[in-house]
């Protein structure tokens, strides 16, 4: 039987172009949860703004993150979230410059997000067992991709 072997993917032959991609993802949470993030309540501080940080610094942490994955030069990542009723709804979008895509970059940053805005509200979230019935990340995708 032949072993595959693992390798990171030579790009050394492609040229550098402009590189865009987009990532969404959705937390489910509790309509109180939402409410004490609106009236910042929240204990550890405002999730949205330690949630944007969190997720510029995992899209630049990407290739520890994603073992496979080129360093790439980032030259700009903006996140932004939407607020409803009973989740909250992260967009991740990463731009370079570069040989390869962007679009692990997005997605990473966009599973941040949600994740630190878990960690914030977790104690919110907890039922009487101390489980988390109601709060859920669902919806991770790409919804963009563009080159050139």
């Amino acid at each position: 039987m032949r072993k595959k072997s693992v390798k990171m993917i030579d790009i050394s032959g492609k040229d550098v172009v402009h590189r865009e991609a987009e990532a969404v993802g959705r937390i489910g949470l509790k309509v109180e949860t939402i409410e004490a993030i609106k009236e910042g309540k929240v204990e550890k501080g405002d999730p949205i703004k330690v949630a944007e940080v969190a997720s510029i610094q995992a899209v630049k942490r990407t290739p520890e993150t994603i073992p496979l994955c080129h360093p790439i030069p980032i030259t700009s990542v903006t996140t932004e979230f939407d607020l409803g009723d009973d989740y909250i709804e992260a967009r991740c979008r990463v731009t370079a410059d570069y040989k390869t895509g962007v679009e692990m970059e997005a997605l990473v940053g966009v599973t941040a997000a949600l994740l630190t805005v878990w960690d914030m509200v977790k104690y919110l979230e907890k039922d009487d067992e101390g489980q988390y019935p109601s709060t859920v990340i669902t919806g991770v995708r790409v919804v963009e991709k563009r080159k050139g």
